[in-house]
């Protein structure tokens, strides 16, 4: 999804949804990326059969914590992870609280030692180490071969758009309103005085809502808000002026 305009200011309350992702796994083999961009190391291990992979995988269904990969865009003091794996340097990593929702095995292909997942996961959730720790319970190892994300939050992939699809004449069919992007905030709906209020940024009444809600007049989104100290202050105004 790409955002342009005032509308980029609502990335925030996209960004952190869960997301959902077909995975595929190569089994018998190890990455130090613990995906297909690594150096990988073959061990002639065999695949596990589909039912010892089925039966490994409530155990990394539910809360986890799970260790972030040193191949990865997270900062220790000040550099990233992936900066110090590239000098060989390796640091503790703390784990990390992640919930995975959906972990279900879809097809293997045993003439390529594959196995491709469906995984539905909080967001910061590596799938890269959920294969990682999946092998370890299975005795074996593997990394990710291909990852595609089929939904965030709300929004799935079938609404999504290939750049060749999208022309001058197209663009407006792909045009997902700004409504629609936090169409999973809880809804408040203002008046005409209420619609002036926000055109300002001015606060609102305390709207007895937990954390960030939207505002809307008349089916329009006029931005978002959150009740704090007694009243409904602005996080996003889209509607200026």
């Amino acid at each position: 999804m790409l955002l342009i305009g005032r509308s980029t200011r609502l990335s925030r309350y996209v960004t952190g949804l869960d997301k959902a992702y077909t995975a595929t796994a190569r089994f018998g083999a190890v990455s130090d990326t613990l995906d297909a961009d690594g150096e990988i190391t073959h061990f002639g291990a065999p695949m596990p059969d589909e039912d010892a992979i089925r039966a490994a995988l409530p155990d990394l269904t539910g809360d986890l914590l799970q260790v972030p990969p040193m191949a990865s865009a997270l900062k220790r003091e000040g550099v990233r992870l992936y900066d110090l794996h590239r000098r060989g340097v390796t640091v503790e990593r703390e784990p990390r609280p992640v919930t995975v929702h959906v972990l279900e095995l879809l097809a293997t292909e045993r003439e390529n030692d594959t196995a491709t997942f469906e995984i539905s996961c909080t967001s910061g959730t590596y799938v890269r180490t959920l294969i990682t720790d999946l092998a370890e319970r299975l005795g074996t190892g593997a990394y990710l071969t291909a990852l595609r994300r089929t939904r965030v939050g709300h929004l799935p992939v079938e609404r999504a758009a290939t750049p060749a699809a999208i022309t001058p004449i197209t663009v407006h069919n792909h045009i997902i309103q700004s409504v629609e992007v936090v169409a999973h905030l809880p809804r408040v709906e203002v008046g005409r005085e209420g619609e002036r209020a926000v055109r300002s940024g001015r606060t609102l009444p305390t709207q007895g809502v937990v954390g960030s809600f939207r505002v809307e007049h008349d089916g329009t989104l006029l931005g978002v808000y959150r009740d704090a100290a007694g009243e409904a202050r602005a996080e996003v105004v889209l509607c200026a002026g």
